[in-house]
């Protein structure tokens, strides 16, 4: 399920209070669409590494109450009160004992003398077995008191997340001619950096930091691997070549569309971000002297960063020109 499917389906987990767990590859962005979905809805948010638990922490210790008799005093980082989801990551990678001591609250929502409070809802991840990341087998027990969804990334998705994050808009255009590196994590290496959702979400603050290009290289070698920092880079001096998105803009009708992919990527994310009421006849120009795939690309992106553009007389005489193609 891509990211937007799973906010769905967690939206309804959360109504009917199923726990669930989250399978996917390393760096796709679980935590991420978690906290996204607790924030949307305005839930508390708990992340607790079962990694990081010994058995005996989930059932706190006991004490000695006035009558003589034990009491188990739970952890403080179970909750009281309110709303919100109980975050399990990296439940597998947990050794089978603290696996164990999870059964009874995620299906009875009791922990010993604990009681999960009627507005939390369990949530857990993981990483897949086939991924050779450090797990534990889960065992069937506890597999079967959760339901399982698959985290697959998804760059339509991830692009509407990293404009509303703030990537580097350079880097969303690289992604876009490059899709295949959004995720490219092969479990049969042994790569210590590999291009991911989170690995990309590095990469954009170290290209935003503008440091010498030897540093940068350097580090975004180490963030996404060999071949795709390479990749990326050379993608950047394209980038940083076009003239600037005013001079384009002022002159649509003679600034030459060169004819590599990828450099009409780069020309298309810079003058998108400067799409407004004032530009989009110039716009309209230069996505007319496009490639229709980019003619398309370009519009749909300028709408998205001003939506009243659509509006325009120069829009809408766009949008007439390239009717077939866009109820196509």
């Amino acid at each position: 399920m891509k990211p937007t499917q799973i906010v769905s389906a967690l939206e309804l987990l959360l109504e009917v209070q199923q726990p669930v767990f989250l399978w996917g590859a390393p760096g796709v962005g679980k935590s991420q669409i978690v906290a996204q979905v607790a924030a949307d809805h305005d839930m508390e948010l708990i992340d607790i590494r079962a990694v990081l638990l010994d058995p005996v922490d989930l059932r706190g210790i006991p004490r000695i109450d006035e009558a003589g008799n034990a009491v188990w005093c739970p952890p403080s980082f179970l909750p009281r009160q309110g709303r919100g989801i109980l975050f399990l990551d990296e439940l597998n990678t947990a050794p089978p004992l603290v696996q164990a001591a999870c059964y009874q609250l995620i299906l009875d929502r009791k922990l010993g003398e604990y009681a999960l409070p009627g507005g939390w809802t369990i949530v857990a991840a993981g990483n897949r077995e086939s991924d050779r990341a450090v797990t534990h087998r889960m065992p069937s027990a506890l597999a079967n008191r959760m339901i399982h969804l698959d985290f697959d990334p998804d760059l339509d998705d991830w692009l509407v997340w990293a404009e509303r994050s703030g990537v580097d808009p350079r880097l969303r255009a690289f992604l876009r001619f490059r899709p295949k590196l959004l995720h490219a994590f092969d479990p049969r290496k042994n790569e210590k950096a590999f291009p991911s959702p989170r690995s990309w979400e590095f990469a954009s603050r170290i290209i935003a930091a503008g440091r010498p290009a030897a540093i940068t290289h350097a580090l975004l070698k180490g963030a996404v691997g060999e071949a795709a920092a390479a990749e990326c880079i050379g993608f950047l001096n394209i980038y940083n070549e076009l003239p600037d998105a005013e001079t384009m803009l002022s002159n649509p009708s003679t600034v030459r569309i060169p004819e590599d992919p990828a450099v009409i990527y780069a020309m298309c994310e810079s003058v998108a971000r400067e799409a407004s009421d004032r530009t989009m006849p110039g716009l309209a120009v230069l996505a007319s002297r496009m490639p229709v795939e980019f003619s398309v690309l370009l519009m749909r992106d300028a709408a998205a960063t001003e939506p009243s553009i659509v509006e325009t007389e120069a829009f809408q005489g766009w949008a007439r020109d390239n009717h077939e193609v866009l109820v196509s």
